[in-house]
């Protein structure tokens, strides 16, 4: 194996992390500017340029015949982006969730995962299914921008509710910065993959694998990047409301569009239906009790959520080569993983109801 191929990932790498410092400074500025949350930033704008990648590897994969690196790309990219990138973020700085992100958002991640496996349960996605997922990223996005206007509209009217932005030259410097943060994040992204699925093809490895790890976690750097930096920079709305967009881009956006364009539908592996998707669909829901508690992401769930990403990814690959360790690895998990995990979403989920009562 060529040595250009590990200077093409470095530089990819670079490329990303670049593209997230500008990308994020870019973001908050015209947010302030313009009077707009960074939330509602980060759940569009940041969001939409960090789920890029997946857009392009799902659409470029289904146009060479990939389908199993198309969907493995989007559910290990969601799997990724809440166990590596919020755990990862709230590793950095404890992250305090935003009212919104709780009543509305993780419960539309949440039902935009069920609505994906109840559509994929005839094991394929086809373009009416594609349809149905644009359909409901449009109504989000509308329901998005109706919740803003009216948190502007609400405010006390002795305030100015939106900053003009005084200088047109600031304001086309932040869209500049914004423009080219999302550049350099593609443009990385697209070196880091292909340099990876090289690598990792070279130790002759599945595309599905190659899909749910390499490409997931390479296609989801965009989005561990600009929380990680967000969180660093005191943006927690952008850390958290970047993953929960992105997640929700990914279902609705990257695969709807796929279903669209794929002339015969998107055949899905039955591993992706069966495990993968139900995982998806598992840490979403367990979004829901953590950010309830306290209406914050503590270091310590930060750290339990990186711990649950390695031993999925573990378990992946032992499937995928069949390895002896296999049985031995899934009786561990369901000896001890699930059954801990049960109890500590039964525990946080009391705490939070709890806390919701002595709210009111």
């Amino acid at each position: 194996m060529s040595y250009d191929i590990f200077l093409r990932f470095a530089l990819g790498l670079a490329a990303l992390v670049g593209g997230a410092d500008v990308l994020v400074r870019g973001a908050s500025q015209l947010a302030r500017s313009l009077g707009v949350s960074s939330l509602v930033i980060g759940l569009t704008v940041v969001a939409f340029g960090t789920s890029a990648p997946e857009l392009s590897i799902s659409v470029l994969s289904l146009l060479k015949g990939q389908a199993d690196l198309s969907v493995g790309n989007v559910v290990g990219s969601n799997i990724a982006n809440i166990l590596l990138i919020l755990g990862s973020s709230a590793l950095v700085a404890p992250l305090v969730v935003s009212a919104q992100l709780v009543r509305l958002d993780v419960p539309i991640m949440i039902g935009s995962s069920f609505l994906v496996f109840l559509l994929s349960l005839n094991g394929k996605l086809g373009r009416w299914d594609g349809a149905v997922l644009v359909t409901a990223l449009v109504l989000y996005t509308v329901s998005l921008m109706r919740l803003q206007k009216r948190q502007v509209d609400s405010e006390d009217g002795d305030k100015p509710s939106v900053t003009v932005i005084r200088s047109p030259l600031k304001a086309l410097i932040q869209v500049a910065m914004i423009l080219g943060g999302l550049a350099l994040l593609v443009w990385g992204a697209g070196w880091l993959v292909d340099a990876a699925v090289i690598i990792a093809r070279s130790f002759g490895v599945s595309e599905l694998v190659i899909g749910l790890t390499v490409v997931a976690g390479g296609t989801s750097l965009p989005e561990f990047a600009t929380s990680l930096i967000a969180a660093f920079r005191g943006a927690r709305d952008i850390a958290i409301g970047n993953v929960v967009g992105s997640c929700i881009l990914n279902l609705l956006m990257v695969l709807g569009i796929a279903g669209l364009i794929a002339p015969n539908g998107i055949a899905l592996n039955p591993a992706v239906v069966s495990f993968d998707m139900p995982v998806m669909i598992a840490v979403s829901v367990a979004c829901l009790p953590i950010f309830f508690t306290d209406h914050l992401i503590a270091r310590w769930e930060g750290a339990l959520f990186l711990g649950y990403y390695v031993v999925y990814t573990v378990f992946i690959i032992l499937r995928a080569s069949q390895h002896d360790a296999l049985p031995v690895f899934s009786n561990v998990m369901m000896a001890f993983v699930i059954p801990l995990t049960v109890i500590t979403l039964l525990v946080l989920s009391i705490r939070a109801l709890e806390i919701r009562r002595r709210g009111t």
